[in-house]
């Protein structure tokens, strides 16, 4: 599958390195030219160029830019990226009295501006629960079982090429329904980075049901 880029930051080089190893076709675009030919560089990608270049190049555009800054960049090619998945990894997450908080305000999500700015484009939130390294392992696998990716949007074919790509990096698809949804994904990601820098372990607050049984 081609994929185009937008970003050259960590997510960025991270995800669009485990999709060169799955044996898709990259593309990274970025502001700084020579950016996004070093990122390229590193990755092994297809190629390089502008944001527009990466955002005309597939079926399928990663977002990989600061929320803040990410549904406005999007809508600057609204009308070439209509009709593309385009994947949002971000998280609005910033500093707050009581920890870390949500920029939005928790009553919508960076997703959900990122579909209201290009409307004819299919936006799909993403990978944004992991540490850009978890993306750096040739198959992530924890306790015997493949990482679940959370993903969520409003339309079939965008979740199936989602859940493709998911799937080609040795992933598990974990489907979490309409775009609505990703304000709790985004939230989820606020309370898990949280709990990991006052050193807990949040996955042991998720044991299945089953555990209980005797």
């Amino acid at each position: 599958m081609r994929i185009g880029i937008l970003g050259t930051g960590g997510m960025a080089t991270t995800l669009g390195g485990a999709w060169v190893r799955a044996g898709h076709e990259v593309l990274v675009g970025g502001r700084d030219r020579a950016a996004a030919e070093a990122t390229a560089a590193r990755i092994g990608a297809a190629g390089h160029g502008a944001l527009a270049d990466a955002a005309a190049y597939g079926p399928a555009v990663l977002a990989a830019v600061p929320a803040d800054v990410g549904p406005e960049l999007v809508k600057g090619f609204a009308e070439v990226l209509a009709g593309r998945t385009v994947i949002d990894c971000s998280n609005p997450i910033v500093p707050g009295d009581d920890g870390l908080v949500l920029s939005t305000g928790a009553t919508t999500s960076i997703a959900r501006r990122m579909a209201d700015a290009v409307p004819d484009a299919r936006v799909v939130k993403a990978f944004n629960l992991c540490h850009d390294s978890i993306w750096t392992l040739p198959r992530p696998e924890f306790q015997g079982a493949p990482l679940a990716v959370p993903f969520c949007g409003d339309d079939p074919g965008a979740l199936d090429l989602t859940a493709a790509l998911i799937t080609s990096m040795g992933c598990t698809p974990l489907p979490c329904g309409g775009l609505a949804r990703a304000v709790y994904v985004e939230a989820t990601a606020a309370f898990a980075i949280g709990a990991w820098l006052d050193g807990a372990e949040p996955r042991f607050a998720f044991p299945v049901p089953m555990a209980a049984s005797v």
